[in-house]
């Protein structure tokens, strides 16, 4: 199956090991390119980018990885490389300036990971092939894509509620956001061939946006 996979996805799976070795083994160059709030808000956006590629461990590497080898595929296969690439950046981006925004009152939040990036195209690719099945690890039965994706999302705000490790898990519902924006921008007859996919999907990603402050206090 890995001979099949797009040359894109295998490209930037190849970036974040490569990057997220480094990581491990060199703190200061984790350091330096990890996303922090302070650092990000004092002129250093380029945090809000590169520290989507880097990870605090191999568990966290690893999941993101096989998310992305699992839906990215569906997405390139779809729109084509080129707008895979757009969803991708475009959600990492969205899953930093979410969590730039959600915790812009620590200015020592940091975090890192391609969890932003990853949901974007978890969502993307639920928005582009609703019907998709998966076995995962040790469970017996298919589970459809979009409940993958439900149950990604309410991980994130469990983990964004609870600030659970070194991990951007705000950036999975700015991620989500991103994907699922950008797909519906890229590909508009989404909401014709599936508007009732596009509305469920919809409803709590615009609650989460303004009202995912909300968390803090709960």
């Amino acid at each position: 199956m890995m001979n099949n996979i797009n040359q894109a996805v295998l490209l930037i799976i190849i970036v974040n090991v490569l990057a997220s070795i480094k990581g491990f083994n060199d703190y200061s160059f984790l350091d330096k390119y990890k996303f922090q709030v302070s650092r990000v808000l004092s002129g250093e956006k380029i945090r809000a980018l590169t520290s989507g590629f880097l990870h605090v461990d191999w568990m966290h590497l690893g999941f993101n990885m096989y998310a992305l080898y699992l839906f990215g595929d569906i997405v390139a296969n779809i729109l084509g490389t080129p707008n895979f690439l757009i969803i991708y950046f475009g959600s990492l981006i969205a899953g930093s300036f979410y969590s730039l925004h959600y915790h812009k009152d620590e200015p020592y939040y940091s975090a890192v990971g391609a969890s932003g990036a990853v949901s974007g195209i978890v969502f993307s690719s639920i928005l582009l092939y609703p019907a998709m099945e998966l076995y995962l690890f040790f469970i017996p039965i298919p589970i459809p894509g979009y409940i993958f994706g439900v149950g990604y999302l309410l991980y994130s705000i469990y983990g964004m509620k609870k600030q659970l490790g070194n991990v951007g898990h705000s950036a999975h519902l700015g991620g989500a956001m991103g994907g699922f924006a950008l797909t519906l921008l890229i590909n508009p007859s989404i909401f014709t061939t599936n508007k009732i996919l596009v509305i469920s999907l919809g409803i709590p990603i615009i609650l989460l946006l303004f009202f995912g402050d909300k968390f803090k206090n709960i």
